[in-house]
């Protein structure tokens, strides 16, 4: 059945929940759950993300005015791979498994949520105490390279979940609830808690209508006290999912409350997470193995640029169709290897290519691209990116550290390594550079072999020793008074 769509009073379009039967018994009875769209497999879900574009072989004869136009459709162009499918299965995952311990018909959870709301009212809720409800939320980071499309495939993904659903009734009873499936939240660039809970309420306010900003802001609350009110906005409108993206903004001050309240609302108000961000944040979640162990609870996507192998020729392959110079350009090995090399498979930058290259040739009028033109065309449009690119290819950690959004991480005997960081490099450098600083000082003391002269006064009790002859110290440190004549108090104490 189709989906009854319509409008709330603030524009946002909504669907009216349809509730479906699942297979699996924890999946039923729960609103939430039901309301959400069936499983599918992996065909339908490839089908799903596929963004094919418009094209025409009679359009390459069109006026190149034209042309310079028709070919940036293939920014628009979104093919599946493996690595979105493994996104599309991660996201499902977490919002399926996230409501099942928030059903709303469950007595229990109803208890939990009346015992802390009057708690957050009462301004009694800990949030750092151990909360009276077992969540079934998780966590999942998806790690990748900046061009790979991770924000592109994580809104592609979702596209597919309405956000706003309505419910009215369920087994015949009324059942008046607005569910919010998924929210995304941008990290602050500068780790402000504040700041991402005012975006949250901001967001809130703008999807539903409500002015929870407009009541937070007046009040002027702290975030300590702000933090529990977003939690209890979350139980309200039965949040699936919040997705932060840019995860590397966070800075050293900011991690642990931020990773913190993160974790708290995970397991106090049972809402999952999905972390978003570049090579740069994958430190901010090995500092503490609480954490590492929490936001790593559904597992890891690491999505590195693509290997000169058999998917970037598939990737490659699926745009190549689209040509819009009058001679048609076949693929062969040497394209492949050209394209490879000048962009060494970042997907953004694979499409650019194309793009750039075709108009290159509409420009000049030469309407066939080569091998050289494709070097020349990535070299005059990539100058920006050329240092970048140069530390990909090299394939040097220690160059690749210099860009933090480009830091490989690597899988080894199933076990995650990260590349050290460039804080880790350059103390590494700075203590070798010590080292060998003082190495250099001793070296330059020892050739020198200055022997320090010391000037002592005629008094020190060393140059008197040296001069004492046949006195002995003890003589010569009662002569100069050093020390009193134990002899006299001897004969003192015999009086």
């Amino acid at each position: 059945m189709m989906m009854n769509n319509f409008f709330l009073p603030n524009g946002m379009g909504a669907v009216e929940a349809e509730y479906h039967e699942f297979p699996l018994e924890e999946y039923n009875s729960n609103p939430f759950i039901q309301a959400l769209p069936p499983l599918i497999d992996k065909q339908t879900i490839i089908k799903k993300l596929m963004s094919p574009i418009s094209y025409k072989e009679e359009e390459r004869n069109m006026d190149s005015a034209y042309r310079l136009h028709l070919i940036h459709r293939l920014y628009k162009l979104f093919q599946p791979l493996p690595i979105h499918l493994s996104i599309w299965n991660t996201i499902h995952t977490l919002i399926y498994q996230g409501y099942i311990a928030r059903n709303p018909f469950d007595k229990d959870y109803r208890r939990y949520i009346n015992k802390t709301g009057k708690q957050i009212i009462n301004r009694t809720f800990d949030i750092n105490s151990r909360a009276d409800f077992r969540t079934t939320a998780n966590s999942a980071t998806l790690i990748g390279y900046s061009g790979m499309g991770k924000t592109t495939t994580v809104g592609r993904v979702i596209s597919n979940i309405p956000q706003i659903v309505v419910h009215n009734y369920y087994n015949y009873q009324h059942f008046n609830q607005i569910q919010l499936t998924h929210l995304t939240l941008q990290t602050p660039h500068n780790s402000s808690l504040k700041s991402l809970t005012l975006q949250f309420f901001m967001k809130i306010d703008e999807l539903l209508g409500t002015n929870t900003f407009q009541k937070q802001v007046s009040r002027n609350l702290s975030t300590d006290a702000m933090l529990p009110l977003m939690g209890q906005v979350a139980l309200n409108v039965g949040i699936g999912m919040l997705i932060i993206d840019e995860i590397q903004h966070l800075q050293n001050r900011g991690v642990q409350q931020m990773m913190n309240y993160f974790v708290t609302l995970m397991n106090s108000f049972g809402v999952p997470i999905l972390f978003v961000g570049t090579p740069a944040s994958y430190s901010v979640f090995q500092n503490e193995f609480r954490i590492s162990r929490r936001v790593s609870g559904n597992g890891e996507i690491i999505w590195n640029n693509m290997e000169n192998d058999k998917e970037f020729y598939f990737f490659l392959e699926s745009i190549w169709r689209y040509q819009w110079n009058q001679k048609y350009v076949p693929l062969t090995k040497d394209l492949v290897d050209i394209f490879y090399e000048q962009t060494q498979g970042v997907s953004d930058l694979i499409v650019k290519l194309f793009v750039n290259v075709q108009e290159m040739c509409i420009t000049n009028g030469k309407e066939e691209f080569t091998v050289d033109m494709i070097k020349r065309c990535a070299e005059n449009q990539f100058r920006l990116m050329k240092p970048m690119l140069d530390a990909i290819r090299s394939k040097n950690i220690y160059k690749m550290a210099q860009f933090e959004d480009l830091r490989k991480i690597e899988y080894t005997s199933d076990i995650q390594i990260s590349k050290p960081s460039k804080e880790r490099i350059e103390v590494i450098q700075s203590k070798t550079k010590v080292v060998k600083e003082a190495t250099k000082k001793i070296t330059v003391h020892k050739k020198r072999n200055v022997k320090r002269v010391v000037d002592n006064g005629d008094d020190d009790i060393r140059v008197l020793l040296k001069i004492s002859g046949d006195t002995t110290p003890y003589q010569l440190l009662v002569e100069k008074d050093y020390i009193d004549n134990m002899a006299l108090w001897m004969e003192g104490e015999g009086k």
